[in-house]
């Protein structure tokens, strides 16, 4: 908004604008946070409302009101954004209370000097100086949560594509679900209505976050459910294999600091005026992926699978309420009434104690998944270790190893090694016996799992390469000049020499042959 402020003091009244000295003030153009507050003056409440904004040296314009209303006149003024709540909390306690119609904008410019004074007196070093004012925040929380049937649909909606995108293996369409999905709106909005002691706010919140998560996991297990039916994906697919499922399927520690992120960036964007559109992609990534990986391993038929997601689910929702109220009571955020705040402090903190306590409950799950993780990659390691020190030895000087891999078993939320496959590079020769069990007697010491170990052989070839010159001829060895081959087999222990089946032909080249040393 751009303007001239004056400061005025009522003495006459002509056409219905109330009128005093009135001096014009240079115009200086200031933008900043500013907020266009109008509110309605009671009846014989005009000189209160004058005298309290004089007191505080912010300037205003009083108008009078015509419309035959219980209201004599309208006060307009230009605040900042920090000032704002701290200037209708003085007003109430005056006397102009709730049956005072108060109407407050966001304005971009305001051109007067006075108010780069008032501007400068609001301004603190603390983070009450960039928030808005708990009004404006009851209001912006209550817009974002849409009507039932759209708040449903979209709900459904993202929690279909989230699915497809799960099972497509697709990063690109799992983020488009999250664009969709309404949930930013009661996940502030429980933590909003708690701090500020709007009841109805946070019934409404809570309700919708349950409904929210329950549609999602509702909607995805029955959509994939029609896909398996319908053949849509490969006929015994294994969803531990997608990569995207698999990793909400068997969540960590780490996902908790999404959530707990989401909920503080949610509230710091939606207490200081910022967009929170990102912000609540941030909070859908946290809920929407987890919900849509339940669906799915119900529709598989495996809900011990669903376990690490559902519990994943619920730390999210728990962890976005918690941040969120932490963060509304430390920028300040209180209830208006004065013997409201002892009441509605010892509740925050009875909530945020029962937040505390459940998180920790369900985190011991992701703890758990997590050690897991740990334990698998520590023996990954000791493994390769193993099977580089034995390869170092003199008698296996002429083998290499290529790869070593860990398979882990289905027993999801916590998984462990199920196989080893060793992949060995060496000479065409056959390769000793002696060298898988080996291999099986040093890694399987390293885990506690009964764990299968499979060895696989590559022969590695090195060529010699000719050259001619018209002033003769030199042979020389290129070290760069390989040929692998590899070689399959059925043999279930490694002292059984069998032949083995190979796509190469036994009489095209050196080498061609190939020995099983598997364990």
């Amino acid at each position: 908004m751009a303007g001239i402020f004056t400061q005025v003091q009522p003495t006459v009244s002509q056409k219905g604008q109330s009128y005093g000295r009135a001096t014009i003030i240079p115009l200086l153009r200031v933008v900043l946070w500013v907020r266009l507050v109008q509110l309605s003056v009671p009846v014989g409440k005009r000189d209160v409302v004058c005298e309290t904004l004089e007191e505080s040296n912010i300037p205003y314009m009083m108008t009078d009101e015509v419309s035959g209303r219980d209201h004599e006149a309208v006060v307009s003024m230009a605040l900042p954004a920090a000032m704002v709540e701290s200037t209708i909390d003085t007003l109430h306690s005056k006397g102009i209370g709730d049956e005072a119609y108060t109407v407050v904008v966001e304005a971009e410019t305001v051109l007067a000097e006075d108010f780069e004074a008032l501007q400068d007196e609001s301004d603190e070093e603390s983070v009450e100086t960039e928030r808005i004012s708990r009004q404006e925040l009851q209001s912006e929380a209550t817009s974002l949560t849409p009507s039932f049937d759209v708040y449903a649909t979209m709900t459904v909606v993202s929690a279909i594509v989230a699915t497809a995108g799960l099972l497509l293996d697709s990063p690109a369409v799992v983020v488009g679900s999250m664009v969709i999905a309404p949930l930013i709106g009661p996940a502030l909005g429980a933590s909003v209505g708690s701090v500020i002691n709007d009841r109805e706010l946070l019934i409404k919140s809570v309700k919708y976050q349950l409904i929210g998560v329950g549609l999602a996991i509702c909607a995805a297990a029955v959509f994939a459910t029609l896909v398996r039916v319908g053949n849509i994906v490969p006929p015994g697919i294994a969803i531990s294999g997608i990569d995207e499922i698999e990793e909400r399927l068997a969540p960590d520690l780490l996902s908790l600091a999404v959530a707990l992120g989401a909920g503080v960036a949610g509230i710091v964007s939606i207490s200081t005026g910022i967009s929170v559109a990102l912000v609540g992609v941030m909070i859908a990534a946290a809920l929407i992926p987890p919900a849509a990986a339940v669906g799915i391993a119900i529709a598989w038929g495996d809900p011990f699978a669903a376990i690490g997601s559902t519990v994943l689910v619920f730390v999210n929702v728990l962890s976005v309420n918690l941040a969120g109220l932490l963060t509304l009571w430390y920028a300040g955020y209180r209830p208006e009434r004065l013997f409201d705040r002892d009441q509605a402090e010892k509740r925050v903190r009875k909530q945020v104690l029962g937040l505390v306590v459940l998180v920790l409950v369900f985190s011991t799950v992701l703890g758990g998944i997590t050690y897991a993780d740990f334990t698998t990659a520590t023996f990954e390691q000791d493994a390769n270790d193993e099977a580089q020190a034995l390869l170092e030895q003199e008698e296996y000087a002429a083998y290499q190893l290529l790869d070593l891999e860990v398979e882990l078993d289905a027993d999801f939320p916590f998984r462990g090694p199920e196989r080893v496959v060793v992949t060995i590079g060496g000479p065409p020769d056959a390769p000793p016996v002696a060298l898988a069990a080996d291999l099986e007697e040093r890694i399987g010491v390293q885990t506690e799992y009964a764990v299968d170990i499979e060895v696989r052989y590559v022969e590695v070839i090195s060529h010699e390469v000719t050259t001619e010159s018209q002033t003769g001829s030199s042979s020389v060895e290129s070290p760069n000049s390989t040929e692998t081959r590899h070689s399959s087999s059925t043999a279930v222990s490694p002292l059984l020499e069998t032949p083995v089946p190979s796509s190469l032909d036994p009489g095209s080249g050196p080498g061609a042959h190939a020995s099983p040393i598997r364990g």
